[in-house]
């Protein structure tokens, strides 16, 4: 199920909407490979914004091979998939080890662990979904 249809506003508007789908889009390329940026939150927005200025680009994030699964999971169940728990957990697991063996501060050490397991909680605590 897709979202609502709404009607496009003006192009200055849908102009804001599609810069900011994209720089959506951008970050959450960036939490593919940067731990505490988040992808799925990020491409979320994009799907709003795109929905709200291009139906051209909603429908092509929607359609995407990779990222259109994990959305529409999340759109009509509020799911996240089991694979996807598994990944994004034990990526969260490494990462404070990772960041000691790079030498970083005990206190962002620390940081970092509290933030990963607030989000390892809330990832764990959605339900699987069927993708």
């Amino acid at each position: 199920m897709d979202e609502p249809r709404v009607p496009l506003p003006p192009a200055p508007i849908r102009w804001l909407w599609i810069v900011f789908g994209f720089l959506c889009v951008g970050l959450g390329l960036l939490g593919i490979a940067l731990p505490l940026l988040p992808t799925t939150p990020f491409l979320l927005l994009a799907t709003f914004a795109f929905a709200r200025s291009s139906p051209r680009l909603h429908a092509w994030l929607i359609g995407h091979k990779r990222f259109g699964p994990l959305i529409r999971n999340w759109n009509e169940h509020g799911a996240i998939s089991r694979r996807t728990k598994t990944v994004s957990v034990s990526v969260m697991a490494v990462m404070p080890a990772l960041s000691a063996g790079l030498g970083a501060p005990l206190w962002t050490i620390g940081v970092q662990i509290l933030v990963l397991s607030a989000s390892a909680a809330f990832i764990l605590s959605r339900p699987g979904g069927p993708h």
